[in-house]
């Protein structure tokens, strides 16, 4: 089964922000290794980035309500965060949680013939529950990797990822897991997603 890893919102705005500052250093870990691993193996990396446009057309109802928009292209806020080596990643750009949404990533999945994506970045509560469901929605597995997920509320972590694995739409996976299959390295094997909660 070819895989695509998908790296959702390691932006400075997200990152920066009060419950996810203090994930940043693991988080960041976490995806350079994912990162690495996936250029060795030749497994694709998709840098999934949220960028709005200051003429609110594309903002979100939320923000029309609040009269606040935000990520505006050229801000700092929405650059990448410096420590992530971005090479050979393909970026795309989206607008709403879903990183399936108003986006050519589905396409890129086929022309990649992509089966399964593996899931890492921020908030988990949100884009990467909305991804992972979609993923499902469009026929791909979806992986998420808890130990490079973070969210700005912590204990909203634990029940999005149990309401993934419940539904059936999504697998929990830990870094070293992914790792060793990209690898090659079967003697780890793959426990139920269900039977790992305190692997996150």
């Amino acid at each position: 089964m070819s895989d695509a890893l998908l790296l959702v919102d390691l932006q400075e705005a997200f990152l920066e922000a009060s419950g996810l500052a203090d994930a940043r250093a693991g988080i960041v870990e976490s995806v350079t290794a994912l990162a690495e691993a996936a250029r060795t193996a030749e497994v694709p990396i998709l840098l999934v980035t949220t960028e709005h446009s200051r003429d609110r057309s594309t903002w979100t109802l939320n923000m029309i309500d609040d009269d606040q928009g935000f990520l505006f292209h050229g801000d700092p806020g929405t650059e990448v965060v410096h420590e992530l080596d971005t090479t050979g990643m393909t970026r795309v750009e989206k607008t709403r949680d879903s990183a399936w949404f108003g986006t050519d990533l589905l396409l890129r999945m086929r022309n990649l013939d992509a089966r399964r994506v593996v899931i890492a970045g921020v908030s988990t509560h949100a884009c990467i529950a909305q991804t992972a469901r979609d993923a499902y929605a469009n026929g791909l597995r979806a992986d998420v990797v808890t130990d490079a997920v973070a969210d700005e509320r912590p204990e909203h972590k634990d029940a999005v990822l149990d309401l993934l694995v419940g539904d059936r739409q999504a697998e929990l996976v830990r870094v070293q897991e992914v790792l060793d299959r990209w690898r090659g390295d079967t003697r780890t094997g793959r426990a139920p997603a269900r039977q790992r909660p305190s692997d996150r």
